[in-house]
């Protein structure tokens, strides 16, 4: 049974920093793409960020891109999305994904292709 849990979410000011958990079990953690999407009011899910199962590819929405950094941890069936300099924009529910191990970072940005899902964790960002 395939269990995806977020963590980490809450309420900071603009210009803050949130880091995000995802712990996942049930299947091959270390042989899974994984990824964060978020969703806000009244808008379609996106994509933010993506890891390869090995760790050494990722990639990153542009409107996050040098302000948001996605990690694994294999270990400990954990992914982590570490955002910095948060804006009222990041407001959001995020959802920590499991994709495949064939998946290409680089182009998997629309979320029916992705797996497994968690239920989300809410981001508030105050201006």
């Amino acid at each position: 049974q395939v269990q995806v849990v977020e963590s980490g979410g809450g309420l900071v000011q603009a210009g803050g920093s949130l880091r995000l958990s995802c712990a996942a079990s049930g299947f091959t953690f270390s042989r899974s793409a994984m990824a964060w999407f978020r969703q806000a009011p009244g808008k379609e899910r996106e994509f933010v960020a993506a890891i390869k199962w090995s760790g050494d590819s990722t990639n990153y929405a542009d409107s996050v891109k040098g302000r948001f950094t996605i990690s694994r941890d294999n270990a400990k069936n954990t992914v982590y999305l570490q955002m910095n300099y948060l804006k009222p924009e990041d407001t959001a529910v995020y959802y920590c994904a499991v994709g495949g191990k064939t998946f290409t970072v680089a182009t998997m940005t629309t979320p029916r292709l992705w797996n497994y899902w968690g239920q989300g964790t809410q981001v508030t960002i105050s201006s």
